[in-house]
């Protein structure tokens, strides 16, 4: 027989250990070893399993991969930016972890979702958090309904398992992992062995039958998804959702995808209706004031596959008292100050008895070097209590010696730009095009002195 062992396991990284400690030895958290009791084979038992191994993996054999066909195609989920983000639609077989803040819409997503794809393939949504009466509520006030769509609220993995094979359905949709369990391990849903061992067991169950898993995850207080990361290594996507606080706007941010590209960002908007996707992502960010105001310009990032108009703000302000403040909201503050070095060296602009406060309006991050040039263009214009054109556009990067440098993509951003009713373009010398763009003038730098100039920096500062 099976003689019974104990173990210890992080519920943070999932390492064990053989006996307990007060800090893991792995993550060097404190107090988070629980004890967990295994069944250890026997011997014969082992001896067993490796010959019955031995004949299994004696009977599987290579195939060439010209001969392997594929599992068909995908399936629209009826959000043209979600299908975007995760490549073109769902893929047979393939596993999706979401995650996202408490509230932010993922539940009302993935309802969305089933609707949508129901009536073409059969789905089955898998609930552990509500009952069938609060998701047929929900369901009624988004408007949505299909006959196709099997709803079941059930935490026990084999019973949902089992509903996804006797229902023939092509999509199963699981709400959460954190409230799943499975039967043969005696850890309470939510612990961390029991996230490993549902997660691998739907992968292996969407593997082999070749059914499309997407799976809902909790977020921690760090706002990454509740568990191990092993969870993210397992499934196939993972998905971000993103939101500022108060804000009706979602963004969805592809962070991991083994069929599409990684970073793609889906815009939504919570409505009553449910979410609502947002087709010029521009729009959301390019929510300016009627007159020209100092300090603020409008640059042309590339935080996804597709470029964004996005407003950048500085407000520059003399000392009060102490040492000067260098405070940057959406940008690395750490650049922030290297550019003002490089302000004061190369461009006669010194900033260092001024408060200097940088914003990306929207909520957005950006970690590209092309906010450079905008971004001094703003400080200066702060500075200068003038506003730069409204009608002007700007990207770049600005080296140490007061070079601008060209980014990846000119010509798309220029386009972009120009599409969205822009005039004048300031950007390296590097990025200006071969061919005029129509309705855009473009002006070419090379210094970042010659940027300030290009931008009515001259006439600015006099």
């Amino acid at each position: 027989m099976a003689r019974p062992a104990v173990s210890f396991v992080c519920n943070v990284c999932a390492a064990e250990t053989l006996k307990w400690q007060g800090q893991c030895p792995q993550c060097s958290e404190w107090n988070t070893l629980e004890q967990r009791v295994v069944a250890r084979a026997t011997p014969a038992q082992r001896g067993s399993a490796m010959a019955a191994g031995g004949a299994a993996s004696a009977g599987a054999a290579p195939a060439a991969l010209e001969a392997v066909v594929e599992g068909g195609a995908r399936l629209p989920t009826g959000l043209a930016e979600l299908d975007r983000v995760l490549g073109g639609g769902i893929v047979p077989g393939s596993v999706s972890l979401i995650g996202g803040d408490p509230g932010i819409g993922k539940s009302t997503l993935l309802l969305q979702v089933a609707a949508s794809t129901a009536p073409g393939r059969p789905v089955l949504y898998a609930t552990g958090e509500e009952s069938l009466a609060q998701v047929s509520m929900r369901a009624r006030r988004l408007g949505l309904a299909s006959a196709s769509l099997a709803v079941l609220a059930e935490t026990d993995l084999g019973a949902i398992l089992e509903a996804a094979r006797s229902t023939g359905a092509a999509l199963l949709i699981v709400d959460s992992i954190q409230t799943v369990q499975f039967a043969d391990l005696g850890a309470s849903a939510g612990a961390v062995t029991q996230l490993k061992e549902c997660t691998a067991q739907l992968v292996r169950f969407a593997k082999t039958s070749g059914i499309a898993v997407m799976i809902i995850g909790h977020v921690t207080r760090e706002g990454t998804i509740a568990g191990p990361r092993v969870l993210e290594h397992l499934v196939d996507a993972v998905l971000y959702f993103e939101s500022e606080a108060g804000s009706r706007f979602r963004i969805v941010r592809a962070v991991k995808n083994r069929f599409g590209a990684v970073n793609e960002l889906a815009f939504f908007v919570m409505a009553e209706e449910g979410l609502k996707e947002v087709r010029n992502p521009s729009a959301i960010f390019l929510a300016r004031a009627a007159e020209p105001a100092p300090g603020s310009i409008v640059m042309v990032a590339r935080d996804s596959g597709r470029p964004l108009l996005i407003e950048l703000q500085a407000l520059v302000d003399r000392m009060r008292f102490g040492a000067p403040r260098r405070v940057a909201q959406g940008l690395d503050a750490n650049r922030l100050a290297m550019l003002l070095a490089i302000l004061s060296r190369h461009a006669g602009v010194s900033l260092q008895e001024h408060d200097v406060f940088a914003n990306v309006v929207g909520g957005l991050h950006l970690d590209e070097t092309a906010t450079d040039l905008p971004l001094v263009l703003a400080l200066n214009s702060s500075l200068c209590d003038r506003p730069v054109p409204q009608s002007l556009v700007a990207f770049g990067e600005v080296g140490l010696t007061g070079e601008v440098r060209p980014v990846a993509y000119g010509e798309e951003r220029l386009r972009e730009a120009a599409k969205q009713g822009f005039k004048l373009a300031v950007v390296p010398q590097g990025n200006v095009p071969r061919r005029p763009i129509e309705g855009l003038v473009v002006r070419g730098v090379t210094r970042v002195a010659e940027g300030v100039a290009a931008a009515g920096g001259e006439e600015l500062r006099a």
